[in-house]
């Protein structure tokens, strides 16, 4: 059975993508905010009778983050799939986005999965396996008015995990991130832009990157337009 570490399960693609994991018989590590959503989910995998742990985290807390990312090492073991999942968007131009809104994207989107990676690096490579895959965003290739943050933040992902898989070369794990492109989320919500796909779409992308997909994968950046 593995591991797999999540980050955003509550709602939109990180739900999918649970539901989706416990179809394959996954054990679940569930990085989330405590909300009346997260703990559907919940109830809903129980019934199910599904293997999972959730650890309440602040992904805007890089010391919240870190604890919980140490705390599923510590009481579940290591993943052999991390998937981080969790994204933030304030929509706002440029001369009204305030520093605190755009750190607070920046948190989120890029430092959350930077430091997911860092923690749970050192038992993965022990192991010399596993798979770190990120949820970037067509606008990780793009600019949007209104959205300069989150796109900055999401352009800052592929440079990461790029990055990271040049250090990964020879050691059995591999990263890649996904590009979905609108997908019928609440975050689509104001954007302008129709939904080209659904959660289900998305969450099937990162299941198959997650468990299935050859290691020779590592570095990919998997672009999804819709349809």
């Amino acid at each position: 059975m593995t591991l797999v570490a999540l980050s955003g399960s509550s709602r939109g693609i990180g739900r999918a993508t649970a539901l989706a994991l416990a179809e394959r018989g996954a054990a679940l590590a569930l990085l989330a905010r405590p909300s009346p959503e997260q703990r559907e989910l919940e109830a809903r995998l129980e019934r199910a009778n599904v293997r999972f742990t959730t650890f309440a985290c602040d992904l805007e807390d890089p010391e919240s983050t870190l604890t919980a990312c140490h705390g599923i090492v510590e009481r579940c073991g290591t993943p052999g799939a991390v998937i981080a999942n969790a994204g933030a968007i304030e929509r706002a131009l440029v001369v009204e986005t305030s520093p605190e809104s755009f750190q607070r994207q920046l948190a989120v989107n890029l430092t959350a999965p930077f430091l997911m990676a860092k923690a749970f690096l050192p038992s993965m490579l022990s192991a010399g396996r596993g798979r770190l895959v990120f949820l970037g965003s067509i606008s990780s290739t793009l600019g949007t008015a209104g959205a300069a943050a989150y796109c900055a933040s999401k352009w800052g992902l592929v440079g990461f995990m790029k990055s990271l898989a040049e250090e990964l070369r020879d050691t059995g794990l591999m990263t890649v991130v996904l590009l979905p492109g609108s997908t019928d989320t609440q975050m689509l919500e104001g954007s302008g832009f129709p939904a080209r796909m659904t959660p289900d779409d998305v969450a099937k992308s990162l299941v198959h990157y997650a468990l299935d997909a050859p290691g020779a994968h590592n570095g990919s950046v998997i672009e999804m337009f819709g349809v």
